[in-house]
């Protein structure tokens, strides 16, 4: 192709986010003490320790493991029973429970660390692996809090590690493919972006008055991690963890990072100044009088966020959708035309048309679908090999900082995640009762409140109940230093 390629960048935030196969080219040889702390000399393997060695933990290690430069040297899980499969896959790899006493005895044989754990734990592991200058993946969201992603994008700047949140989609063709579709003015001016997902399809979280015995192989205090100490409950984990507030993020945490990536990297948005929802669920039903502030996450969510635009021209409407719940078909598709994909989708509304994609931003088409036949527009954008989002990091930190870039470093992952979080805030805020007395009352009940939000100072600015979600306190004996 006689086109010069351009790297997958849009307005000044994004300029660090350079060309995506850098990652794979051609590395110089040279010594790792010329290359110093948190680098390593491409003649070596990358040895990476797994703190979460079951369920994702497990995939991505296998990923990893997929580059002949790779070593999986250690694996971190507060579970034996769900470390099992990694600890037969990597028999060589030393195995512990606590990820911190792993770092201590591990940090001269490790270069990196894959943090995935379940979401309230994902800073403090990462930012304790960055301290010691090690790289990191860390599975989406980056983190469970505005400020704890705040933090993290910060730390990596700070230690000069290669970072990536794993946002799969960020390395794949199609959502460069959407970006030079875009980027042709054939959609005009975007206003409107809806967005939506299946998600949840885990069990949501339902107040359990049993009591039970701790597995012995579950070192529970440790899972708590950051958490309020509280009694093992079996639907806490392994997978439920999803639906409570104390350690997942619900449907938008889990979902977003993969659906709304191309609205944040291709459009001009930083921030949204304002964010509203409506929440939906047989939850409403089961509150007690002193259930101020419920754990779980409700059934179904709508979420409407407004972004200024970073050109000056106006603002663009970003809504939300999930638990079953999904925008009006367009009417440019016809009856039997896919309107996303099983786990969601993505529309750009645009003056002149619109332009739609799945999950992770695969397949981008114009509507009316007929449009796509007549559609010729050059590839201008360099691509992940293999849209490898693993390997691509992999490759990266054998390059070392500054001379290599993935597509999620957590410069970029940060202020996404933060993007996504509010509207988490959002949606506690408006489940949060301040009335003392618990009940729903007209005159104390909130009900759908707007949220003004200030990001430069991570707060909201007309309800202040809500900041509490900005940033949780955490158990004694964690913290969170930069």
């Amino acid at each position: 192709m006689s086109e010069k390629r351009k790297p997958f960048t849009h307005a000044s935030r994004r300029k660090f986010i350079r060309n995506s196969s850098i990652a794979a080219a051609g590395f110089f040889i040279v010594p790792r003490h010329v290359l110093g702390k948190g680098y390593i000399a491409p003649s070596d393997k990358l040895n990476i320790a797994g703190i979460g060695a079951g369920g994702k933990g497990k995939s991505d290690l296998s990923a990893f493991a997929k580059s002949p430069n790779v070593n999986i040297v250690a694996l971190v899980d507060v579970d034996d029973r769900q470390a099992v499969e990694s600890r037969k896959n990597f028999p060589k790899a030393k195995y512990y429970k606590d990820f911190r006493e792993m770092l201590a005895k591990e940090k001269n044989n490790i270069d990196a660390c894959s943090v995935s754990t379940p979401d309230h734990t994902h800073a403090v592991a990462t930012l304790a692996a960055m301290h010691l200058g090690k790289h990191v993946y860390t599975q989406k969201p980056l983190t469970h809090d505005i400020y704890e992603a705040r933090i993290l994008a910060q730390a990596a700047k700070k230690y000069k590690v290669i970072t990536q949140m794993g946002n799969q989609g960020g390395s794949g063709n199609g959502v460069r493919r959407m970006q030079e579709i875009y980027d042709t003015g054939i959609i005009g001016h975007v206003d409107k972006v809806l967005a939506w997902t299946n998600r949840p399809v885990w069990p949501q979280a339902i107040p359990d008055p049993g009591t039970y015995k701790i597995p012995k192989e579950l070192d529970f205090d440790l899972w708590l991690g950051t958490a309020p100490k509280v009694d093992y409950k079996p639907n806490y984990l392994p997978w439920n963890w999803r639906g409570w507030w104390p350690y997942g993020t619900g449907a938008l945490g889990d979902m977003a990072c993969h659906i709304l990536d191309p609205v944040f990297r291709i459009l001009p948005i930083d921030y949204p100044t304002s964010v509203e929802c409506s929440v939906a669920g047989t939850w409403t039903f089961i509150l007690k009088e002193n259930d101020h502030n419920p754990d779980w996450t409700p059934f179904s969510t709508n979420i409407h966020l407004n972004y200024p635009r970073k050109d000056g021209k106006g603002d663009i409407k970003v809504s939300w959708y999930d638990g079953g719940v999904m925008p009006e078909v367009p009417e440019e598709l016809l009856p039997g035309e896919a309107f996303g994909n099983s786990d969601g989708g993505v529309l750009f509304i645009g003056s002149k048309g619109k332009l739609l994609c799945d999950c992770y931003g695969a397949n981008p088409r114009l509507l009316p679908l007929k449009e796509n036949a007549l559609l010729h527009i050059p590839e201008t954008i360099a691509r992940v090999p293999d849209e490898d989002h693993y390997l691509q990091w992999v490759n990266a930190c054998i390059a070392g900082y500054g001379n290599a870039q993935t597509s999620s470093p957590f410069e970029y992952a940060g202020p996404f995640t933060e993007s996504i979080l509010i509207g988490n805030v959002a949606i506690r805020s408006w489940m949060l009762r301040d009335n003392p007395t618990g009940r729903r009352t007209a005159d104390k009940y909130n009900g759908r409140k707007k949220l003004l939000w200030d990001a430069a100072n991570m707060k909201v600015t007309n309800y202040d109940l809500a900041n509490q979600f900005v940033k949780r306190e955490y158990r004694e004996g964690w913290d969170l230093t930069l």
